[in-house]
């Protein structure tokens, strides 16, 4: 099997949840970008947004997600919302470990988002009218890089559901 799973996919999709509990079955470790990311950086990305910038942390994103994914380290990986959709990033992915869209109904995304949007620094300064609209756009933005994962799986039951349907995925003969 291959040792690198990726899991992408808009903010609040699950992915952290599902990697944490696909790591568990089977059992290899989970990062989350985003905590990696903070690790390295010693700040919060919420800090990094304010004080560096969008595009100093997209720079930073790509630099931890390329070390992470050129190591023999085995692993699953939750990425960022927005780590697919910035420099080539999704081509990388692909190259080096097995992707999967996570894939979550928009009226999900919004009564997730609107719990903790305090946390997520591209939604906190939205109310909760502006929030469907702005996902409903940044989904079609960034659906088209979300599409080139190897896999897609919809996430809008539980998270015990969507790790079986990967581990069916990872199991078929389809996989490499």
């Amino acid at each position: 099997m291959q040792n690198k799973i990726i899991l992408v996919g808009y903010m609040g999709t699950g992915k952290s949840a599902i990697g944490k509990k696909l790591a568990k079955v089977l059992g290899i470790d989970f990062i989350d970008l985003d905590h990696y990311i903070e690790e390295k950086e010693e700040q919060e990305i919420t800090t990094i947004f304010e004080k560096k910038g969008e595009l100093y942390f997209r720079k930073v994103e790509k630099k931890y997600s390329e070390q992470l994914l050129s190591s023999n380290y085995n692993f699953i990986l939750a990425t960022g919302g927005g780590t697919p959709c910035y420099y080539n990033n999704m081509k990388f992915i692909n190259e080096k470990s097995i992707s999967f869209f996570i894939n979550t109904p928009l009226n999900i995304l919004v009564e997730r988002l609107a719990k903790n949007k305090n946390q997520r620094p591209l939604i906190k300064h939205l109310n909760n009218d502006e929030l469907m609209e702005f996902i409903a756009k940044h989904l079609f933005e960034r659906n088209q890089f979300y599409q080139e994962a190897n896999y897609a799986i919809t996430n809008n039951t539980t998270v015990n559901d969507a790790v079986k349907e990967i581990i069916k995925l990872l199991n078929s003969t389809t996989i490499h």
